[in-house]
């Protein structure tokens, strides 16, 4: 009884997230319009991560540029916009985080990820040779 209580409470919550609007879905200014996608080109898709609101088909994507439609329709500049996407969800959306002390894994794990790969690899080839 406990599981399809937890089931049905899953199911209508998922359903109420599928109908999320916070926006138009196009704005009907061109040049308002242009720089939408242009935002959104700047923003990493949460649920995706290596792919920009822009091109992403994940629902909160899709929330997202109706969120960023909603607030250019309301004045804000592309400096808010930024400022409330990364006060809300980090400096992870940013498509290209700032080099900070906080974002040093971001910018460097990859390479010194890079590096210990090929640190170790020369070293299991140099361990081979020698045993030859």
């Amino acid at each position: 009884m406990k599981r399809i209580f937890l089931f049905a409470a899953a199911l209508a919550f998922a359903a109420t997230a599928s109908f999320a609007q916070t926006g138009p879905e196009k704005l009907s200014n061109p040049a308002a319009e242009a720089r939408a996608i242009a935002l959104q080109k700047e923003f990493r898709c949460l649920v995706c991560q290596g792919e920009s609101l822009d091109e992403s088909g994940a629902p909160l994507a899709a929330d997202l540029r109706r969120l960023i439609r909603a607030r250019i329709e309301a004045g804000d500049s592309n400096a808010q916009i930024e400022s409330y996407l990364t006060a809300r969800y980090g400096e992870f959306i940013l498509m290209k985080p700032p080099l900070e002390a906080q974002t040093y894994a971001l910018w460097f794990g990859p390479a010194i990820i890079l590096l210990i790969g090929g640190a170790v690899a020369a070293l299991v080839v140099f361990r081979a040779q020698k045993k030859v």
